[in-house]
């Protein structure tokens, strides 16, 4: 009996899955710097002011615009991935409290593993529909409270959200991109369409912008840069080098990140029970991944591309 000995593809593996999962990690502090630094009650106004200017900037950066069939591919993607999945995350948070919509946003591994099998024709481990599973119940210990109250649209904008940002995972992998396109322009063009979505959404139900101090400029340049430009990018890099389905098991690292981050920057209480929910949901994150070097990509090159979840939201 011969015994596999770790190659290097499968550090190449690890090491891009490690970067790849400083996203959810980056994205679990947006909670704290929108609770503390920006507007309330502006979530339309919030997902605008990170998307549409961090897209702008990158194409601006890049000088790289689709073409062809990539216009539309574009904004499907951009869509899914930021446009639709924002604002459905926020509905969500608003309707649901308690955390529920954070147990909502971890079924995104699932979702992705279904949504895998039809386009990509990645055949569910047992494994993986158990960290699936795991993940979940990790979650809720870590975000789920006693009085926490189900409301029917809340809950169905948390699943679409989920389905978004898992459909979004799996079509940018299925998609690839152009060849002589890198993942910092194809971050541009979804943060763009993804932006250009939401404006009139936020208009129409929001109003004017409001009035901002240096707080919030300066929580909004974070999140811009930082928890989206340089975030999304690292998140589709890390799609196009390993399976779409270990990407979106990295998703339940987001809000472990919350709960570190506002037990040590908020002073908010951290009990034993959110501790061993983050000891579970990083137990299924490690079960999710794949062994070994990914197969070669479906689409048009070798090497193809949510929750983040409430309260972390992305």
């Amino acid at each position: 009996m011969t015994t596999r000995t770790a190659g290097p593809a499968d550090a190449s593996v690890a090491g891009t899955l490690a970067l790849t999962a400083l996203t959810p990690v980056v994205w679990g502090s947006t909670y704290a710097v929108t609770t503390e630094f920006l507007p309330p009650d502006r979530p339309l106004f919030t997902a605008l002011m990170r998307a549409l200017p961090a897209g702008l900037a990158l194409l601006a950066l890049t000088r790289v615009l689709p073409r062809g069939q990539w216009i539309g591919r574009s904004a499907v993607l951009g869509i899914l991935n930021i446009g639709a999945f924002f604002p459905l995350l926020f509905l969500a948070a608003y309707r649901l409290p308690g955390g529920v919509a954070g147990v909502l946003g971890a079924v995104a591994p699932l979702f992705a593993l279904v949504i895998a099998t039809v386009a990509l024709s990645e055949k569910p481990s047992g494994r993986k529909l158990l960290a699936g599973v795991i993940g979940v119940v990790g979650v809720a210990l870590v975000v789920l409270r006693a009085n926490a109250q189900l409301d029917t649209v809340g809950v169905l904008a948390g699943l679409a959200g989920a389905a978004s940002m898992a459909a979004g995972t799996v079509l940018t992998k299925k998609w690839g991109r152009p060849d002589d396109v890198g993942p910092l322009a194809m971050t541009g063009w979804q943060l763009t369409a993804g932006g250009v979505f939401i404006a009139p959404l936020a208009l129409l139900v929001e109003g004017a912008p409001p009035a901002l101090d240096a707080e919030a400029v300066g929580g909004y340049l974070y999140l811009g840069v930082v928890g989206t430009a340089v975030a999304y990018w690292l998140w589709f890099r890390g799609i196009a080098k390993v399976p779409a389905t270990s990407v979106a098991f990295l998703g339940l690292l987001s809000p472990v990140s919350a709960a570190v981050i506002g037990w040590v920057a908020l002073g908010q209480a951290l009990t034993a029970l959110q501790v061993l929910g983050m000891v579970i949901a990083l137990g299924g994150t490690l079960l999710g991944q794949t062994v070994g070097a990914p197969k070669a990509a479906v689409g048009p090159v070798a090497s193809p591309v949510s929750a983040e979840s409430a309260p972390a939201s992305r």
